[in-house]
């Protein structure tokens, strides 16, 4: 969280942009292998796990508007700028061990995308925009018997398994990333109900204005 942010409930409009979904299988070697029909199963059911969620974010959210054009350039624009940070945030501030020198102050959460990122809600009366990404890479049976060839033989751990997400709150006035939460070892197969509901919930622990972890996100209706 940005020192001193703060997001009272009912205060504020938030344009949730399309999360940002891959899914795929992890080879012998380590190498993602993208899945598009597990990718559409994914996309489905976070979906619905977004718009059928039983508890709020604590304001209204809105999904973006179906773009064309250059709008639609715009948005994936920033859609991977924002990618961009996040990783940069995950990798230099949030884990020990990379973290630049300018981010070693502590209370320091000083990221952003730039005030022209107002351009993505335009017409829409946002004060926030929210990012979600997710990616999983599931074991194959190469790199499951991979694993336990190198835990018995020589003792050493492998993963099976990729599973990460993070969700962001950019200030549309300022570009300022507020709230960012991320996780390399999500939980909930994507794929089901009952996995993308999970993921939600990991993905928006915390969430500034909401009263406690919810268990998916409410979106409001007149955007569906």
């Amino acid at each position: 969280m940005r020192p001193g942010f703060t997001l009272p409930r009912g205060t504020a409009h938030i344009l949730l942009l399309r999360p940002h979904i891959t899914v795929g299988a992890q080879s012998t070697a380590g190498l993602f292998q993208a899945n598009a029909d597990w990718t559409a199963q994914a996309r489905e059911q976070i979906d619905a796990a977004l718009a059928a969620a039983q508890r709020t974010l604590g304001n209204e959210v809105v999904r973006v508007p179906e773009a064309i054009g250059a709008d639609t350039r715009l948005i994936a624009d920033y859609q991977a700028l924002f990618a961009v940070v996040a990783q940069s945030v995950i990798d230099c501030q949030l884990f020990k061990g990379k973290r630049l020198p300018t981010k070693k102050r502590a209370g320091q959460f000083d990221w952003t995308l730039g005030p022209d990122v107002a351009r993505i809600a335009r017409g829409q009366g946002c004060d926030y925009a929210l990012f979600v990404d997710t990616e999983d890479a599931y074991g194959s049976t190469g790199r499951k018997i991979f694993q336990v060839l190198a835990a018995v033989t020589v003792g050493v751990g492998v993963r099976s398994g990729e599973h990460t997400g993070y969700a962001g709150l950019v200030d549309l006035r300022t570009g300022d990333l507020v709230w960012l939460n991320a996780d390399r070892q999500m939980g909930g197969d994507v794929r089901t109900p009952e996995g993308a509901a999970e993921r939600v919930a990991e993905l928006f622990e915390g969430f500034p204005g909401s009263a406690e972890v919810p268990a998916a996100l409410t979106v409001s209706p007149k955007a569906r």
